[in-house]
């Protein structure tokens, strides 16, 4: 079975460049600079517009997961709004206090999703035991799960990738993200065994002007998602899969 890649990204151009590239899937945020946010309406109509499968992040705010009541109700809200709009599949998660998961609140959006695809994005990178929160993740009726293995990079947590990846079976896929270049994804697939990978295959773009980055409104240049990127990570899959 062939490796599936998607492609994050937070702005039409990033949309068009990952299409133009090969991507599979299109995960569709808003400010990958901040691990990713809800994206705007207009921006989840033209990724569905463009007829590549998209999963839209569920994230309301910057920062860690542990969730208070107003923000759980808003994701829900959210993904109601996102699903009747058609999207094929949402990115969600949500943590305790004591660092488990919030499997009250992941069951709620479970609920609201009803048959899109259910993944639990990279809030399960900082849980104590991702292979157990795999379980819960099967348990909870999710679809996928996106991970680096509690790592700061996917290679680095191969070893707890591969395990959740024994753990999840057939029953949930587990897609490898986090650092995941065309240098080493085929790699990556040799040692954890996912069949989907993710990444923003981007570059650095242009360095803001002296005043926006005086006023705050920039730290440094955006990165940009690159089409020939995307098409260097679909080759190296496909040279993989072949070896």
């Amino acid at each position: 079975m062939p490796r599936l890649l998607e492609i994050c990204v937070d702005d039409p151009a990033g949309l068009h460049a990952a299409i133009a590239g090969g991507a599979d899937r299109i995960e569709l945020c808003s400010a990958l600079e901040l691990g990713g946010l809800t994206p705007s309406a207009a921006l989840l109509d033209e990724a569905l517009g463009s007829g590549c499968p998209t999963h839209m992040m569920i994230r309301p705010r910057a920062g860690g997961f542990v969730l208070d009541e107003d923000e759980a109700a808003l994701m829900v809200a959210e993904i109601g709004l996102a699903v009747a709009r058609g999207v094929a599949g949402i990115v969600i998660g949500a943590l305790r206090p004591d660092g488990g998961l919030d499997t009250d609140a992941l069951a709620r959006f479970r609920d609201a999703a009803r048959d899109a695809t259910l993944v639990l994005h990279r809030a399960i990178d900082l849980v104590p035991d991702p292979v157990a929160a795999t379980r819960q993740a099967v348990a909870l009726g999710y679809d996928k799960i996106l991970s680096s293995g509690g790592a700061r990079t996917a290679i680095e947590g191969a070893a707890t990738l591969a395990a959740m990846v024994a753990a999840a079976g057939d029953r949930l896929s587990v897609i490898a993200g986090s650092g995941v270049m065309p240098a080493n994804v085929a790699r990556l697939v040799a040692e954890t065994g996912v069949r989907e990978v993710h990444g923003s295959a981007s570059a650095p773009g242009p360095e803001p002007d002296a005043a926006t980055l005086r006023l705050g409104f920039a730290t440094g240049p955006r990165r940009r998602t690159d089409s020939r990127i995307v098409a260097q990570l679909r080759a190296a899959l496909i040279e993989g899969d072949a070896g």
